[in-house]
C-alpha cells in the first residue's frame, strides 16, 4: 500500500502552480512557433511575437505569463491502494494548503483574483482559494494530479447547447465560434465535451484542454479514426474563419481542438466548448509514496529565436501627458502607437464604483479630464519591478461604462483586451474617442514599459484599484478609431476572405 503525506500533496500543488506561472507547456511553444512562421497576417504575426517573447521572459524571470493568474483546477486520480496519512483535514483543504502556498511565495507573488461571494458583496479571498477540485478512485497505488490555472478571458466564453441528435456538432461550433470574440486570447486551443449530462459535457470540455497539444503531429501521420477527422475538420474550419491571433484577422485562430465523449440518452445530445488562451497553464505530476513531485524545467532552445521590441520607426509616438482629443480623433484603424507619459487604471469594479458616486454626486479621487484609462489588474511587483505582470483585461466587461465615462469624466481614450461590442462602439463614435487594444498573454512584456505604478484611487479593491502608471514604449493597436471603424470586424473579414474556404458573410 502507498502512503501520501499531506506535506508532500500540499508542497507538489504548491510547486506545480509556480511552475504553471511562468512555464508555457512545451508543445504549446512549438506549435506557437510554427504559426508564427505560417502567418502572414502582420498584425497577428506581431501579436505571437509578442507572446512568444513574453514567454521566453516569463521563464528567465520565473513571472507570471499573464496577469490573470487563474483560478485552479485540480484533477485527482485516487488509486484504491493508496491511504493517506498526516492529514488535518480533507484531501480538499490540503489541496486549498497548497494553492494558498503556492499563491502567496514571496519571490513570485501570484495575483489573487477569487471572490468568496459570487452574488453579492464579492469579497477577495486573498490567496486564490478555494481551488475547484474533481477527484476519481481508480485502480492502482499512485495519485494522478492535474493542476491548471484558468483565466476569466477564456473561462468566460464557455458554451454549452443540448443538441437534438441528428444536429450537426460541426455546425454548432462554426456558428459559436465567430460569436466568443478574441476576449479568450487566441491563439489558443478549444476543448469539447460531447455527450453524458450538462455537467458531464462540461467536465470532459475542461479537462481535454490539459491534454498535449498534438495537432502538427497528428496532420503528419493522419487520422486513424472519426475522432481524430473531426479534429481536423474542425480546426481547419476555425482557422479559415480568419479571426487570428487576438481576434486582428490572421491565419491561425486555434492550435488544437479536443475532443472527449461519453454515452448520452437516446433523445439527447450534450456540447460543452471551453477555449484555453494563450496563457494555457496546466501541469501533470504523480505522487507515489517517495515524496513530493517536481516538474522538470523546459530547456530554453524550446523557445524559438522571436524576440519582439517596439518599433519606434513603424509605430507612432504619443505623448499622454499632452493628449488632446483633437489627436485621438485623428488616429487611425490598425495603426500602431507607443504610449508615453501617464495613464490611468481601472476596471469591472472602480468603474461600478465611479457609477455609484456620479450618481451621488460625489466627487471622484481622480480626474479623468483628457486621460487615458487602461483595463487592468496587475500582479504585484517583487524585486525591483514598479508592477508585475500587467496586460489587459477582456474590455467588453467595461461596454456598460464606456458612455458614463466618456460623457461625464472627460476621459478621451481606453486600452484593454479583444474586441469591443456595438454599445461601446457607438459610444467611441459619439465621443470622437478611441480603444487601443493591448496583447493579451504578453504581461510580462508589457510590464517593462511601465516604470512607475501608485495606487491613486479605490485602495480597498486590490487588484482592482485605480493606479496611475508612467509608461516608456507601451505598445498598443488603434482597435477602434473616432469613426467607429473596428480592427476586430474589418481584420478577420479581411482574412475570412484571403483564405477563401469560407464566404464572407
Amino acid at each position: 500500500m502507498t502512503i501520501i503525506k499531506q506535506d508532500d500533496l500540499i508542497e507538489s500543488v504548491a510547486a506545480a502552480l509556480q511552475y504553471i506561472s511562468y512555464y508555457h507547456p512545451a508543445d504549446y511553444i512549438a506549435h506557437l512557433a510554427r504559426a508564427y512562421e505560417a502567418e502572414q497576417s502582420p498584425a497577428a504575426k506581431d501579436a505571437i511575437a509578442q507572446i512568444l517573447t513574453n514567454s521566453r521572459m516569463c521563464a528567465e524571470g520565473k513571472r507570471p505569463i499573464c496577469q490573470d493568474t487563474g483560478i485552479v483546477n485540480v484533477f485527482l486520480k485516487i488509486g484504491m491502494g493508496v491511504r493517506f496519512e498526516g492529514f488535518s483535514g480533507s484531501i480538499i483543504d490540503a489541496v486549498n494548503e497548497g494553492v494558498r502556498q503556492g499563491y502567496n511565495l514571496a519571490e513570485n507573488k501570484l495575483r489573487a483574483s477569487i471572490v468568496a461571494d459570487p452574488q453579492f458583496e464579492r469579497k477577495n479571498t486573498k490567496d486564490n482559494t478555494p481551488a475547484v477540485v474533481h477527484m476519481e478512485l481508480v485502480p492502482g497505488n499512485t495519485v494522478d494530479v492535474k493542476v491548471a490555472a484558468k483565466g476569466g478571458g477564456s473561462e468566460n466564453k464557455t458554451k454549452f447547447v443540448m443538441l437534438n441528435p441528428s444536429d450537426s456538432l460541426v455546425d454548432w461550433v462554426m456558428k459559436t465560434v465567430p460569436t466568443m470574440g478574441a476576449g479568450w486570447c487566441p491563439p489558443g486551443m478549444l476543448g469539447i465535451g460531447i455527450g453524458g449530462t450538462a455537467e458531464k459535457a462540461m467536465l470532459m470540455a475542461k479537462e481535454s484542454l490539459m491534454d498535449d497539444i498534438d495537432m502538427y503531429e497528428l496532420r503528419q501521420r493522419g487520422p486513424q479514426n472519426k475522432l481524430e477527422e473531426l479534429r481536423i475538420e474542425l480546426c481547419d474550419k476555425i482557422n479559415a474563419l480568419g479571426i487570428g491571433a487576438q481576434g486582428l484577422g490572421g491565419l491561425t485562430t486555434v492550435l488544437d481542438v479536443k475532443i472527449n465523449m461519453y454515452p448520452t440518452h437516446a433523445a439527447s445530445k450534450p456540447v460543452a466548448m471551453i477555449p484555453n488562451c494563450a496563457a494555457t497553464r496546466h501541469a501533470h505530476f504523480v505522487l507515489d509514496g517517495s515524496g513530493p513531485s517536481y516538474i522538470e524545467p523546459p530547456k530554453l532552445s524550446d523557445w524559438p529565436e522571436v524576440h519582439w521590441t517596439p518599433d519606434t520607426e513603424k509605430s507612432k509616438l504619443i505623448d499622454l501627458n499632452t493628449l488632446t482629443k483633437e489627436e485621438v480623433a485623428s488616429w487611425k484603424p490598425g495603426q500602431t502607437l507607443l504610449l508615453n507619459g501617464k495613464m490611468l487604471t481601472g476596471r469591472d469594479a472602480a468603474h461600478k464604483r465611479i457609477q455609484d458616486m456620479l450618481a451621488k454626486g460625489e466627487s471622484l479621487p481622480v480626474d479623468f479630464t483628457n486621460r487615458v484609462i487602461y483595463y487592468v489588474g496587475p500582479v504585484d511587483p517583487v524585486r525591483d519591478e514598479a508592477v508585475g505582470p500587467a496586460g489587459p483585461t477582456t474590455a467588453t466587461r467595461m461596454d456598460k461604462f464606456t458612455d458614463m465615462m466618456l460623457e461625464q469624466t472627460g476621459l478621451i481614450s481606453m486600452i484593454g483586451k479583444a474586441e469591443r461590442g456595438p454599445v461601446a462602439i457607438e459610444s467611441i463614435k459619439k465621443h470622437q474617442s478611441a480603444y487601443l487594444m493591448a496583447v493579451g498573454g504578453a504581461a510580462y512584456l508589457v510590464s517593462k514599459a511601465i516604470k512607475s505604478a501608485t495606487v491613486v484611487g479605490f485602495a480597498d479593491l486590490g487588484m482592482e484599484a485605480i493606479y496611475e502608471f508612467d509608461v516608456v514604449d507601451m505598445p498598443v493597436t488603434v482597435a477602434v478609431d473616432a469613426q467607429g471603424t473596428s480592427v476586430h470586424n474589418t481584420g478577420p473579414k479581411e482574412w475570412q476572405a484571403k483564405i477563401g474556404i469560407i464566404p464572407v458573410q
